[in-house]
């Protein structure tokens, strides 16, 4: 099954924590990388008292159903040492979100696919879009048509430099 992947981090240099999610994520059992966005720097979203953040989308092809991929993408995070003290929308070291799952819905007590809230904001849209123009995001459309209403604002690609 392909998926689509959300990466975000605004503690602890977060374009080196996006990369080892990415190493992590390649290593995992279930799941082949197949493509990475740029890394985005953006303004923090909810809660803006906070640093920016650096985000990027995932390609990526599994065998995992659905909520075992959850729970792969949440060991990740715990040894990566994400902490989740319930203050949403708020700092941390990695933030590995199941955007699409295929082109399937779903809504579970655990997992919701597509991600809520997805189609408003532009930090994800932008580097799926930049990865897929023409994706669906089913029950809300094409994603590059929902970006264009959306503020984009503060949102800049990195350059090759200084992912280095």
């Amino acid at each position: 099954m392909k998926a689509w992947l959300g990466l975000g981090a605004n503690l602890q240099h977060p374009v080196m924590q996006l990369r080892q999610a990415l190493s992590d994520l390649g290593k995992a059992d279930g799941i082949e990388v197949l493509r990475v966005s740029s890394f985005y720097s953006t303004p923090p979203w909810g809660d803006e008292h906070q640093e920016d953040f650096i985000n990027a989308v995932v390609q990526i092809e599994t065998s995992l159903d659905s909520l075992a991929l959850l729970h792969a993408l949440q060991a990740i995070e715990n040894v990566m040492g994400r902490q989740r003290n319930g203050r949403r929308w708020g700092p941390r070291v990695i933030d590995i979100d199941v955007l699409l799952y295929g082109d399937q819905v779903i809504n579970s007590t655990e997992l919701s696919v597509p991600h809520p809230r997805m189609h408003e904001r532009a930090f994800v849209l932008m580097p799926l879009v930049e990865l897929h123009r023409g994706i669906e995001i089913p029950g809300w459309g094409r994603a590059e048509a929902l970006l264009s209403g959306l503020d984009c604002d503060g949102i800049c690609r990195l350059g090759e430099g200084a992912l280095k």
